[in-house]
């Protein structure tokens, strides 16, 4: 973690705390569910952690913004979000019952308040948030399809509501299917360490709701 503290300076040092606890108790879950692949635990703070905390660089939330990240696995990038954004109230979604309980576990733990975990799949649910979020999910123009009822207009943070979805890859092709561009792309690489092999390709794409909701992605 005291890798990450002078790239995101703007993180408060409480904030670091809980992150650090964080760590340990998903750890500590992953010796029984594998939230992470057992091989890349040891860089469970670099690999996972830091591109997650990388979105205090762009996104900033009022008081009582809603946020839903689907597919959050082991609460990436939802645990994180919840713990940079306190102001914040986050739900977390898997289909997956056991990632469920863990994450739920983790959010009781630390004291995480504003977490809230439904054991569900997205395309069940109806209510709107200010953002959805996701990490490698599935395709953009599926995680899109699935999601897009989940975001409601507004724009009242540091960027209109919409999608941010963490991926790998070239997401040109992807992209083209669904004949609109993303609004923003954060590279992770320049951010995270230009020699660093790990984040190449690897992006945080933000899409605004009036672009989610412009063209319906083809069904996948």
């Amino acid at each position: 973690m005291d890798r990450l503290i002078p790239i995101f300076p703007e993180v408060p040092a409480e904030a670091w705390d809980k992150l650090r606890a964080m760590a340990a108790l998903h750890r500590e879950w992953n010796e029984k569910v594998n939230l992470v692949s057992r091989k890349d635990i040891e860089n469970l703070e670099w690999h996972h952690y830091a591109p997650c905390v990388a979105a205090i660089r762009f996104l900033k939330l009022m008081n009582g913004a809603r946020v839903i990240d689907v597919g959050t696995g082991g609460g990436f990038p939802g645990l994180i979000l919840a713990v940079l954004y306190p102001q914040a109230h986050l739900t977390l979604v898997d289909s997956v019952g056991k990632k469920a309980a863990c994450v739920e576990d983790i959010a009781k733990r630390l004291g995480l308040g504003n977490v809230e975990v439904r054991n569900a799949r997205a395309e069940t649910l109806r209510h709107e948030h200010d953002f959805v979020t996701g990490r490698a999910v599935a395709s953009m123009p599926e995680f899109v399809a699935h999601t897009r009822q989940l975001v409601r207009p507004g724009a009242k943070h540091s960027l209109p509501n919409g999608i941010l979805y963490w991926q790998g890859g070239d997401p040109e092709s992807e992209l083209a299917g669904l004949g609109i561009r993303p609004s923003h792309t954060l590279e992770l690489q320049p951010l995270l360490g230009g020699d660093e092999k790990f984040f190449q390709k690897r992006l945080v794409l933000y899409r605004a709701q009036d672009l989610v909701r412009a063209k319906k992605p083809p069904a996948p």
